[in-house]
């Protein structure tokens, strides 16, 4: 049985250089904490850490699908070949786009941030999750 220290809170995945492997009960209580707070932004972006970029792109879409999101759209100079070997990906609700560049050294893991125009005090930084978080 968890103990209340042993729970997760968004808190406890801030500064996590990947993101920690979660049961189904510490995604609910997440998703119950970071589903109001999502609620209070008006757009987003989202930085998604991977070993390739379609581990990133897979995580990006269903992330979008789980929230009813649009989908952004793969800057065309970006489509080529598949990467791999660490990629970031970063989508912008504002373009409408997504960019991904190789990045060796990262971590593992999704990372969304919320904004607003009418409610700074609303706008943070969230996770990272684990890639298949919104699956």
């Amino acid at each position: 049985m968890s103990t209340p220290a042993s729970l997760p809170s968004l808190q406890m995945l801030c500064g996590l250089r990947s993101a920690p492997t979660l049961d189904a009960e510490a995604r609910e209580l997440l998703r119950t904490e970071l589903d109001p707070r999502l609620a209070a932004c008006e757009w987003f972006t989202i930085g998604v850490m991977a070993a390739d970029s379609a581990a990133a792109l897979a995580a990006l879409r269903q992330l979008e699908s789980a929230l009813g999101w649009q989908p952004l759209q793969v800057d065309p100079s970006e489509a080529g070949e598949p990467r791999s070997g660490g990629v970031f990906l970063k989508g912008n609700q504002t373009s409408g786009r997504v960019r991904l560049r190789q990045e060796s050294g990262l971590g593992v893991g999704l990372l969304i941030t919320g904004h607003s125009s009418v409610n700074p005090d609303a706008e943070d930084t969230w996770g990272p999750f684990p890639l298949d978080f919104f699956a």
